[in-house]
Order: structure tokens, then C-alpha cells, then sequence
């Protein structure tokens, strides 16, 4: 696992996903996590009791732009 140190030689963060992404919609799904986007989009599809299709979404996305092995 990879590990992230701040400027003071602190970790903080060591839990970095190893796994490869398949295609373009596991990396865009990364990006997201990471910004905090994915969090705020799953809330709004809370609130108004919807499913946000973000699943849905990555499957499409890595089946159209597959990375090659």
C-alpha cells in the first residue's frame, strides 16, 4: 500500500486503492471519491430518493473505453 505524507513527514493517508482501473469510468469513479463529488452526488440522489446511476454509469463508461492489459 501506498502511503502520503504531508510536509511534515506526518502520514495521512496510507489506505490508497492498489487495484487497476478496467476503464475510463473506474478512474473517473477514483477522481470523484477523491474530490469528494461522489459523496455530495450520493447525498443529493438521497435526498430526492433516487438512485444517482453512478454505477450504471462505470460499467457504460468501461465497457466504451476499456484500458488495454
Amino acid at each position: 500500500m501506498a502511503k502520503v505524507f504531508n510536509n511534515k513527514g506526518k502520514i495521512v493517508r496510507d489506505n490508497l486503492p492498489t487495484d487497476r482501473s478496467k476503464g475510463l469510468g473506474d478512474t473517473i469513479e477514483k477522481i470523484t471519491k477523491a474530490t469528494g463529488i461522489k459523496k455530495i452526488v450520493e447525498g443529493a440522489a438521497r435526498v430526492v430518493n433516487k438512485d444517482c446511476g453512478c454505477n450504471k454509469r462505470k460499467d457504460t463508461l468501461n465497457k466504451m473505453f476499456p484500458y488495454k492489459k
